[in-house]
Order: structure tokens, then C-alpha cells, then sequence
């Protein structure tokens, strides 16, 4: 229960990561906000968690927006008095090269994987300052560390996610705002499941490239994330962690 009473924000938690990520701070005693585009899957999100015992709410919003973002932050500090966490879990992949993509591709990789980021931490950090503290984890990609091919925008924002996690540590640790991020190679999700779909490979061709014989699963990556939140990291500001099994982008 090492976020008894605690007051989480993930973002992008329709399911995949973010649902794992809200399920886990839930399972340790959290009241988890659950956000996402999607609504009807945030609610989903919010029910299993309520279901088995935790406590969760919805809250749909369109974090591509500036306005979408700043509806998240002050809904909770207005509902919930405060903000503990921060997940900045939720991303968009649009694969391609540059000569294959479109700039709206661009735009939006922009707007939902970085944008994103500064909008929400703008506004949560004036609350978690007042408070004391706070810890924001953000979900980067070891495509951001070591690009893979043919995925340009993805990289490119990935970068940038780490780049501002660990300017934001470097610039807040003296207010006692912990900023890090986990930086997951490929993990078992819907998201990635369309991928191989769309590839024509399996998710036994990927599980070969990956030393330690298999890709991840959500379940693994929530369990960093709520370690990096968690007191026990209590020094950890401005990491970058990888969680690949080992594997080396491709």
C-alpha cells in the first residue's frame, strides 16, 4: 500500500500500459483518475479497478489540446484537492519514414506525445509545489534512446519526452518534484498487435529478437512505474529506465 490515499493521474489508460499503469497504483491504494480520448475505455479502465476492490473514475478528455489537458488538471485538484502523480503514459506511433509520412502524422505526434507533456506539467505542478512534492513519471520509449528504422516521428518524440523529463528533474528537484521515465522496448499491447498485424510478422517473430526470449508485458512496466513514484526511489530524479528484456532497437 505504498500509495495509500494518494491521488494518481495516468493518462492514456483506456488500456495497454496506461491500464496496467492505473490497475497497479490502484492494487497499492490509490484514488487513480483514469484519463483518456477515449471514454468509453477510461470507464472500462475505471470499472475493473472498481470491481476488484479499488478506486478509480473516468475522465475523457483530448490531450492534443492544450485545453484538453488543462481540463484534466483542474478537474482533479477541484474533485480531489490535490495531485501525488503524474503518469504522462499516453502516445501515438505513426510509422513511416519522413518521405512516407504525412505532416499531419508530424502534428499530431507533436501535439499528443510532447505537447502533451508540457501542458499537463504546467498546470500540475503549481498544486504539487504547494503540497510539498510530487512525482511525475513519464512513458518515453527505448526507440527515443536508440532509434529503430522507419519510425521517425516516434523516435523523434520519444526523444524529446526523455530530453523533458530530464530538463524538468534538473530544473523542479529542489522543489521536491521526482521527474523520471521508463523507456519500455516492445510490450504486449493493442497497439503493438495492430503493428504486427499490419507487418504481416507474429508476435513469435518479435519475442525472437528480445535476449531474454520474450516481449514485455504492461504488467512489467507498471511495476517500474509505480517504484519510480514510490518512495523507494526517493532519489531517483531525471532517470531514464529501460525496460527491454535486453533488446537493442531494430
Amino acid at each position: 500500500m505504498r500509495f495509500k490515499d494518494k491521488v494518481v493521474i495516468v493518462t492514456g489508460a483506456a488500456g495497454g500500459i496506461g491500464g496496467a499503469i492505473s490497475a497497479r497504483f490502484a492494487a497499492e491504494g490509490a484514488r487513480v483518475v483514469v484519463t483518456d480520448m477515449n471514454g468509453e475505455g477510461a470507464e472500462a479502465t475505471a470499472a475493473q479497478i472498481t470491481a476488484a476492490g479499488g478506486r478509480a473514475r473516468a475522465f475523457a478528455s483530448d490531450i492534443s489540446t492544450a485545453e484538453g489537458c488543462r481540463a484534466i488538471i483542474d478537474d482533479v485538484v477541484a474533485t480531489e484537492g490535490s495531485i501525488d502523480v503524474l503518469c504522462n503514459n499516453a502516445g501515438i506511433n505513426r510509422r513511416g519514414n519522413l518521405l512516407s509520412l504525412m505532416p499531419d502524422d508530424w502534428r499530431l505526434s507533436f501535439a499528443v506525445n510532447v505537447d502533451a507533456m508540457f501542458h499537463l506539467c504546467q498546470a500540475a505542478l503549481p498544486p504539487m509545489i504547494a503540497a510539498g512534492g510530487g512525482a511525475i513519471v513519464n512513458t518515453a520509449s527505448q526507440w527515443g534512446l536508440h532509434p529503430a528504422p522507419n519510425h521517425i516521428a516516434c523516435n523523434v518524440t520519444k526523444a524529446a519526452v526523455a530530453s523533458f523529463t530530464q530538463n524538468l528533474a534538473r530544473d523542479y528537484a529542489p522543489d521536491k518534484i521526482r521527474v523520471n521515465a521508463v523507456c519500455p522496448g516492445e510490450i504486449h499491447t493493442p497497439m503493438l498487435e495492430a503493428g504486427v498485424k499490419r507487418s504481416g510478422r507474429t508476435i513469435a517473430d518479435l519475442n525472437r529478437l528480445v535476449p531474454f526470449g520474450r516481449i514485455g508485458r504492461p504488467e512489467e512496466v507498471a511495476a517500474l512505474v509505480a517504484f519510480l513514484a514510490s518512495d523507494e526511489a526517493a532519489f531517483m530524479c531525471g532517470s531514464l529506465v529501460e525496460i527491454t528484456g535486453a533488446q537493442a532497437a531494430s
